[in-house]
């Protein structure tokens, strides 16, 4: 085989590929896409629920007021989203899908390669705590504050890699509680941690909270599953508050008394799963 001959292989086959994605998305209806992403969120767990949706030039999807749930009810909304397959690799023989979302004021973005051993990115800035139901479907809370995240990962389920930093700055958590189990009322200046993911599960290195009287820490793991909402959950959670701070909330400390470890230190085991935490 010449090298002419190998260099229009090298490009025909991109160029194959190329088209095969452009006729695929140009003669599937916009009702059937939705159809299809709907029943492969089902198949996860997951509910998805928008008021409009269509495709997006030149190799994508759109949708507006996007909804994502659980049975327990809405996870999250976007305001808009989109997600496009990347040009550019497709002449590299790779398919990369990037998406972008805006959730109130906030953005999110980030890249996703579907193949088995394929890289993913994910930023989120801007986003107002408020603005994320899950906080309230899950926990019952209502929360306040602005979310920043930079996540990398590579490869998929059990063989994932990679890290995820969360910060969260002017942050107010009021009502919040695991299972049955109040927590204390309390606004938090800075909230920062780390996600690791490998092994076959996700282990959170430490969350900390620096709050106004007091300090506490969320740390453990969980492994990848399937749905991620029924992943059994293995942290613990520490509260180190102030005698004043305790003094203005002494219900809720009581109730939390058999977790007391030492005069103002709790430690609390998290169980259940990530989407029906539970005290132990």
């Amino acid at each position: 085989m010449n090298r002419r001959r190998l260099i229009l292989m090298g490009w025909g086959i991109p160029a194959a590929l190329f088209c095969l994605i452009i006729l695929t998305i140009a003669f599937i209806p916009g009702k059937e896409l939705q159809g299809v992403l709907a029943r492969a969120l089902e198949n996860q767990g997951y509910t998805m629920r928008t008021t409009s949706f269509g495709l997006a030039f030149p190799l994508g999807i759109r949708a507006q007021n996007l909804e994502l749930g659980s049975e327990q009810g809405p996870l999250l909304k976007f305001d808009r989203a989109t997600a496009k397959i990347r040009i550019l690799p497709l002449f590299a023989g790779k398919v990369v899908i990037g998406f972008q979302g805006t959730i109130g004021k906030g953005e999110v973005k980030g890249e996703f390669a579907p193949l088995k051993n394929g890289s993913s990115t994910l930023e989120i800035a801007g986003v107002q705590l408020e603005d994320i139901p899950f906080f309230k479907t899950v926990t019952g809370a209502q929360v306040k504050g602005e979310l920043r995240v930079k996540g990398n990962f590579k490869g998929k389920q059990n063989a994932a890699t990679g890290d995820l930093q969360l910060a969260v700055t002017e942050a107010h958590l009021q009502g919040v509680k695991i299972g049955q189990m109040p927590l204390p009322d309390a606004s938090y200046k800075t909230i920062q941690g780390m996600l690791r993911i490998g092994g076959g599960k996700a282990t959170l290195e430490s969350l900390n909270l620096e709050g106004e009287g007091i300090y506490a820490r969320l740390k453990g793991d969980t492994p990848l599953t399937t749905p991620m909402s029924a992943a059994p959950l293995n942290l613990t959670l520490e509260l180190m508050p102030k005698a004043e701070f305790l003094d203005k909330q002494k219900f809720v400390f009581l109730l939390l008394l058999k977790y007391q470890t030492s005069p103002g230190h709790y430690q609390i085991p998290v169980r259940g799963t990530l989407g029906k935490p539970a005290v132990s």
